[in-house]
């Protein structure tokens, strides 16, 4: 089969100008960065099983077990939107290949770490490749597909995450019971080495203009401090000092400080990391609270459902995997079909809003859990945060690429995601404290109703271990229900921060998604607020915005003639 045609450059007057693509040479695009992007997701899934068994033998605890998981999510948080930023000025491709050479590094040093301490640094770089894939492939993917047409790729974006969930925790299982949990880092080397020479062979993009654009090096530090500054705060508030303590005061004091001229800097930054003026419609600010919401719920219900079922239920490895798959099959089938429907009715806003409402949902059930409930009633909550967090994830960063142009389509993009996984990263810290907290209470009421000392449970350091393998079956009981008890509580948390995420869906306005993947309109194309397009020819028919059957307008004809007709 010969290769296909790559797309013609811009024209020289128009450097970096928005490049037609046929749905096959998309298609091939996708594969690269799909490929990238499947690696990174399942070394992380595959981990999220095996943490309870490489916590125990590493000899850590509660905390350091929320810690391993917090640093990965951090370094991602403040790396997103630097990638983004990045992506906007230079080479997208060398972009995508460095992330993915940053996750090859991470996995090794995870893979051969000794202790708690270089685990989590090894998470951490993994954490820094994530935020640039997360950044690079919706950068990508907004530079050469339309609003319009995004949701069904989006889609497929979406299945190939959805499967790299399910595949993972199951393959986890497997790995840590049969070849150890070093070998959870170790499996995705191959994949990574793959999506390298899949991007080199199949990725082409136009040169970007800006590669002499100085960084705004500033911004990126006090915008790190700003996000790093309430995950540490949480982490040691509860346990080192008070929630109320002058200690906690200064973490505020702090925050505020910083954030604000993080703020200025941003403002008077010719190429600020954050570009603030990209926030200035509602729909972008709504977004943003409403991608807080989904982080929280999106992170910390997978993070900690497995964790619930090893430590609250005593499952294995493997089995908390294969518990864990009717959410993501869930979160698969409605993230792919969510996409097409997008594509369809060329609007964004009903989909999210039943997404939003379904992880509230979702997440309440499972705020009701014990050591008594039952597995099938944890699967329809399950079920139901799954299709919600489908519905959701992509579809979010899709109504904000509709009210920018393709040039600043990575800031805006990396803006979104940084919002979502400071959501998630801090949303994890706060729930892991809390859960900490609970875990201990629990532990030390249980324990007393059977006259067992609770130091029975603590390691060196005087904190729970969760290493009790060799304890007595009744006190591993005792530590069961004590963990299963205190789930419900860190759920209903995360259920009410979810309801932001309904509140701001509701009230954002929906518009129709622009067929162009610039934000000038062909001739003859009537351009709505927040971006969304429709004919002029047809502006009096709007109140039906799904167009044809094949989900093409007129302004989507205009654009893109080479399209084959058929997928």
């Amino acid at each position: 089969m010969t290769a296909p045609a790559r797309p013609a450059a811009p024209s020289p007057d128009q450097p970096g100008a928005p490049v037609t693509y046929t749905h096959r040479e998309i298609l091939q695009v996708m594969t690269g960065l799909l490929a990238a992007l499947f690696t990174a997701m399942i070394s992380t899934t595959i981990v999220s099983t095996a943490l309870p068994t490489i916590i125990a033998e590493l000899d850590g605890t509660q905390r350091q077990y929320t810690w391993v998981i917090t640093s990965s999510l951090l370094a991602m948080t403040i790396t997103t939107p630097i990638w983004g930023k990045l992506s906007d000025l230079y080479n997208k491709k060398m972009l995508t290949q460095l992330s993915i050479v940053f996750f090859l590094v991470g996995s090794i040093a995870a893979g051969f770490a000794g202790s708690i301490g270089v685990l989590m640094i090894a998470r951490a770089l993994q954490g820094i490749a994530m935020g640039g894939l997360t950044a690079l492939v919706q950068s990508i993917m907004g530079s050469i597909i339309a609003p319009r047409e995004r949701g069904r790729y989006a889609g497929y974006m979406g299945a190939v995450m959805a499967v790299a969930t399910v595949s993972g925790p199951l393959l986890g299982g497997i790995i840590t019971d049969s070849l150890g949990w070093r070998w959870c880092f170790f499996v995705s080397l191959p994949l990574a080495i793959i999506a390298l020479i899949v991007l080199q062979m199949k990725l082409h993009l136009p040169t970007n203009p800006h590669a002499k654009t100085q960084l705004d090096y500033l911004g990126a530090v006090l915008v790190s401090i700003t996000a790093a500054l309430p995950m540490l705060w949480v982490t040691f508030a509860g346990n080192d000092y008070d929630w109320i303590s002058w200690q906690s005061g200064v973490f505020l004091a702090a925050f505020l400080v910083v954030g604000f001229f993080a703020v200025v800097v941003e403002l008077r930054a010719p190429t600020p990391m954050i570009p603030l003026r990209l926030l200035g419609n509602s729909t972008t600010i709504w977004m943003i609270v409403a991608s807080v919401g989904i982080g929280v719920g999106m992170f910390g219900s997978g993070i900690f459902l497995t964790q619930y079922f090893q430590l609250g239920t005593g499952a294995t490895p493997t089995q908390a995997g294969l518990m864990t798959i009717p959410m993501i099959i869930s979160q698969l089938l409605s993230a792919t079909i969510g996409g097409l429907i997008v594509s369809r009715i060329g609007r964004w806003k009903p989909v999210m809003l039943v997404g939003s409402i379904l992880l509230f949902a979702g997440l309440t059930g499972l705020g009701t859990i014990t050591h008594d409930t039952a597995y099938w009633t944890v699967v329809i909550y399950m079920v139901l945060m799954g299709v919600g967090i489908g519905a959701l994830v992509q579809n979010v960063v899709l109504a904000v690429q509709n009210t920018v142009d393709v040039k600043d389509v990575g800031s805006a993009s990396a803006a979104i995601a940084f919002f979502r996984s400071l959501g998630g990263a801090v949303g994890v810290t706060v729930l892991g404290a809390v859960l900490t907290n609970h875990v201990s209470t629990n532990i030390v009421d249980d324990l007393a109703e059977i006259g067992v000392d609770p130091s029975a449970l603590s390691n060196s350091s005087g904190e729970t271990s969760l290493n009790i393998t060799d304890l007595p079956e009744v006190i591993q009981t005792a530590f069961h229900h004590a963990y299963a008890d205190a789930f419900g509580s860190i759920f209903m948390i995360a259920a009410l921060v979810s309801a932001t995420a309904v509140i701001a869906i509701a009230v954002a306005r929906g518009s129709v998604l622009r067929t162009t993947i610039g934000m000038a309109p062909p001739a003859g194309v009537t351009v709505t607020e927040a971006g969304g397009e429709t004919p002029a020819a047809d502006a009096a028919t709007d109140s039906d915005p799904a167009g044809d059957a094949s989900g093409e307008t007129a302004a989507g004809s205009n654009e893109q003639t080479d399209r084959p007709s058929t997928d």
